[in-house]
């Protein structure tokens, strides 16, 4: 039973730094690409990063990319997003993505306001 359960959300100031953090379980996590997509209310879901399961980042949005930085740890069963220098536009639910089984975490809430 694959499992993804996303933290490390919050509320933080324009310029400031947040690592997003998604724990898998349940399935051959290293063999997986993984993916985060981000959206806001009223807004469509957005892809955000890949790492594919030899551990390449791909396809960046336009929008994060020189900011974000995606990595995992097949020994933790980890992903991971490292977002530097947030801009209000970067408020939204974030999520981690198994892309090969379709499972999707729960989300977790980013906010960038002074």
């Amino acid at each position: 039973q694959v499992q993804l359960v996303e933290s490390g959300g919050g509320l933080v100031q324009p310029g400031g730094s947040l690592r997003l953090t998604c724990t898998a379980s349940g399935f051959t996590f290293r063999m997986y690409a993984m993916s985060w997509y981000r959206q806001d209310p009223g807004k469509e879901r957005e892809l955000v990063a890949t790492i594919t399961s030899g551990g390449e980042p791909t396809n960046y949005a336009d929008s994060v990319k020189g900011r974000f930085t995606i990595s995992r740890d097949n020994a933790k069963m980890s992903v991971y997003l490292q977002m530097n220098s947030l801009k209000p536009e970067d408020t939204a639910v974030y999520y981690c993505y198994a892309r090969r089984s379709m499972n999707w975490g729960q989300g977790t809430q980013v906010t960038v306001s002074s």
